[in-house]
């Protein structure tokens, strides 16, 4: 047993027995889902593009149980209070601004879609950093979304799961994000990256042992928060669809990478920041394909320069990096990191940074410090593990 594996199961042993206390009865099951980091591949997922996410280490963690009479309650070790109770039949979107809007819409997802879901009793706790760019709420959509599979028998393969718990998000919760979170946290297999087409689910698990090679990936949450139903990463899928009209194409998967500069052209300069969203994402694409490459060819350390491309991308053409990010990735450059990058929506959350081993104490250091000189929040620094993705455990 790896030593996640066993993590989960001393965490599912302590949800199951906070379930018995709330509830009176011991839980049906208990499930892990986990969060993610995106490699490479960043607001693509919603342009039909390609992605590449692996799962961590961090989970949330979930006991459930059935129940029947069309109510739902709902508890959270990481939240004080009692366990939430709601209706079935009350469940509207965009009615809750509370964590349970997450569990919640999975479970009107589910109904929608014509599943016969009679209520449910759900304790959970959550390891993902919340805020950090890591789906968090992809973790929490996704183990109930499996829960409920397994307790009444849906037969749901992991990527329809993922489609669901994406439009409980996009329409229960309101946040118009992509596909990739659900996928990585419902599909990702250990010590693999996912290689996914959002376009039409198509998956390839992609080998990723970088401690084999000698090598490490850091994750280094900046402790700026963020929230991707606030307005501005809607105005960047906005203007991603307002570039896919303009070139009158579905998505702008569809634009290729050697036709980029035309297409550009044909936005004109009155369309300036639309034509640095389709700069982005096309060019983006092609650095998705660039690192599955690498990876499959043994070049490991290559993809470090393509990961600082992505970085600067993110942060000159989609413009949603932060002084904090910005600093964590040039801090590591500069200190001998083989590639750094912001991942997830932006405005916040975390970093990676691919270093040596032997780099890794130095690498580190040197970032702490700069946050320290610059008077920011000490980052919070840690290796990423390639992951097992959503399972049952109990």
């Amino acid at each position: 047993m790896s030593e996640t594996a066993a993590q989960v199961g001393v965490a599912a042993e302590a949800v199951a027995a906070r379930f018995e206390e709330l509830y009176g009865a011991a839980p049906e099951g208990v499930w892990s889902a986990p969060g993610r980091v995106n490699l490479i591949g960043e607001h693509t997922d919603y342009n039909d593009g390609f992605v590449m996410p692996f799962a961590l280490p961090h989970a949330t963690v979930a006991a459930v149980s059935r129940r029947t009479d069309g109510v739902l309650r709902l508890h959270s070790g990481d939240v004080e209070g009692a366990p939430v109770e709601l209706s079935l039949d009350d469940l509207a979107p965009e009615s809750d601004r509370n964590w349970t809007a997450y569990p919640a819409g999975v479970v009107w997802a589910l109904r929608e879609a014509g599943h016969a879901v009679t209520g449910a009793d759900v304790h959970l706790t959550s390891t993902v950093p919340t805020g950090a760019g890591l789906s968090s709420s992809a973790a929490l959509e996704v183990v109930i979304a499996l829960a409920l599979n397994d307790l009444y028998t849906l037969d749901l393969k992991g990527w329809q799961l993922a489609r669901l718990c994406q439009r409980a998000e996009n329409i229960y919760v309101g946040a118009p994000t992509g596909i990739m979170d659900q996928t990585a946290s419902a599909c990702c297999q250990e010590g693999h990256a996912l290689f996914l087409d959002t376009r039409d689910l198509s998956q390839k698990q992609i080998p990723f042992d970088l401690a084999a090679e000698g090598m490490r990936l850091l994750v280094v949450d900046t402790q700026v928060k963020h929230s991707h139903s606030e307005g501005e990463y809607g105005k960047r899928r906005a203007g991603c669809e307002k570039g896919a009209a303009l070139l009158g194409v579905d998505a702008l998967r569809d634009i290729a990478y050697d036709d980029l500069d035309a297409a550009l052209a044909r936005l004109g300069d009155d369309e300036e920041e639309v034509r640095r969203l389709v700069r982005h994402v096309v060019t983006e694409d092609q650095r998705v394909e660039k690192v599955v490459a690498l990876l499959e060819s043994g070049e490991t350390r290559a993809i470090g320069a393509i990961l600082a491309e992505g970085h600067a991308s993110l942060r000159d053409d989609f413009r949603i990096s932060c002084p904090e990010l910005d600093l964590v990735v040039d801090t590591a450059l500069s200190s001998g990191a083989l590639g750094a990058r912001m991942t997830g929506g932006g405005f916040g959350g975390s970093a990676i940074v691919l270093v040596e081993a032997a780099d890794e104490d130095t690498v580190t250091k040197a970032v702490e410090e700069a946050f320290a000189a610059a008077g920011f929040t000490a980052p919070r620094v840690f290796t990423a593990v390639p992951s097992a993705g959503a399972r049952r455990v109990v």
